[in-house]
């Protein structure tokens, strides 16, 4: 063993980024299953790509553990299993469980400036010194989303999704369930990113305010800052929806029922009209949602991600309980680039359920939270790691022609 040990300081709340992330692998406390070593390529500015093991549960229903493990609950609802290592179509609208290849060993919280874990890595001691705990949130990659396929992160004894404990230690598991259309997953393939967070600290209303005024966050459609006065804030920043266009231009898509499955190897090969239905401008700028349609949507406003700050999309309750949007909620550092670039939009994914629900040009749709990183990422989100939807205006998923 080294007698040289690499201190890791964790002072500051916020997001974890990359570099930090790629220790914590290094020491342990992200791992992963015998045989399939972490890619570096999974290691995104403000997170880590999940990916799929090797097999498939189908079960009779959705469930949190609470106060037994994930395995013991797919002992009682497990209808099957089967291996998914040379790929395997998943239904719409059945439920499946997938055990996922990496596993998490959070330490747990201790009083301040203590070390948090100890570990060795080639040669390499680590020691991971904080005054907070660690805790975890997972959410679908945006991609997942496009496709309307609800994923959720679940852990064992666990009484929510998505949000994994500081003190963690185990595997993890991804609940998958169509849609929309039938899915080939194979093992590996990744639907879900995980953050890591040092405590918890998010942007208050105030924080956004005077944030926006230094360094905007959103933009016009014409691409000016948004003035401060006509900011929307109330435990976060909201955003709206785009239905105005010239006429004969599309505003949104709505996907058919009822197709082939999309393999999720395939990138820009299916045609857009074998799986959606274009949504085109209507003169009086509103559209009537089908009930538990699908459909894909632009922000009126563009949006920006400041290097410093990391981003979580969070649905808005109309409390009406008819409309329900469902998001790819990660948007990391230097989403949408510098101040000059002017922001891109957001996509969002939505459904309206029991009832036609009428939607409106700028009627509010989401909103943003914003949480600090604790150190600027080494690389950000843009066209230097190939970024998928860097600038982007109304678009559907990297598997469809552009």
């Amino acid at each position: 063993m080294s007698s040289e040990i690499q201190k890791v300081h964790l002072r500051t709340k916020g997001i974890l980024p990359v570099q930090k992330l790629r220790v914590l692998a290094n020491a342990g406390i992200i791992s992963h299953a015998d045989g399939y070593p972490l890619q570096d390529d999974q290691f995104q500015p403000n997170s880590i790509d999940l990916r799929l093991g090797e097999k498939a549960y189908r079960v009779r229903c959705s469930f949190l553990p609470e106060d037994e493990s994930v395995n013991q609950k797919l002992d009682k609802l497990s209808q099957y299993d089967f291996s998914i290592t040379d790929g395997a179509i998943l239904e719409p609208n059945c439920v499946y469980i997938i055990p996922l290849l990496e596993e998490l060993h959070l330490p747990s919280h201790i009083s301040p400036q203590k070390t948090l874990f100890n570990g060795n890595e080639n040669g390499v001691d680590y020691q991971i010194v904080s005054g907070e705990h660690l805790s975890a949130k997972a959410n679908p990659k945006s991609t997942t989303g496009r496709l309307d396929v609800f994923t959720r992160v679940i852990t064992d004894y666990s009484h929510r999704f998505e949000e994994i404990r500081s003190g963690y230690k185990g595997r993890m598991y991804l609940e998958v369930v169509p849609k929309s259309f039938p899915i080939k997953v194979k093992t590996g393939d990744r639907l879900n990113q995980l953050r890591i967070r040092h405590g918890y600290t998010v942007l208050s209303d105030q924080d956004i305010l005077r944030t926006h005024s230094s360094d905007p966050l959103l933009f016009t459609e014409q691409g000016e800052p948004v003035k401060v006065d006509n900011l929307k804030v109330n435990n976060g920043l909201f955003l709206s929806v785009n239905l105005h266009a010239s006429e004969g231009q599309i505003v949104g898509y709505k996907a058919k029922k009822h197709r082939d499955y999309i393999d999720l190897d395939n990138i820009n090969y299916y045609e857009v009209s074998e799986f959606w239905e274009p949504i085109y401008h209507q003169p009086d700028d509103h559209l009537i949602l089908e009930p538990e349609a699908f459909y894909i949507f632009a922000s009126k406003e563009r949006c920006r991600i400041p290097e410093y700050l990391a981003a979580e999309m969070i649905a808005y309750d109309t409390g009406s309980g008819e409309l329900r949007t469902h998001y790819a909620g990660f948007f990391d550092s230097g989403f949408g680039g510098r101040v000059e670039d002017k922001g891109a939009r957001a996509v969002l994914e939505v459904r309206s359920h029991d009832v036609p629900f009428l939607i409106e040009d700028g009627q509010t749709f989401c909103s943003m939270k914003f949480e600090p990183n604790t150190e600027v990422p080494e690389f950000v989100y843009g066209d230097d790691i190939k970024s998928n939807y860097q600038g982007q205006e109304l678009r559907l998923g990297k598997h469809f022609k552009q």
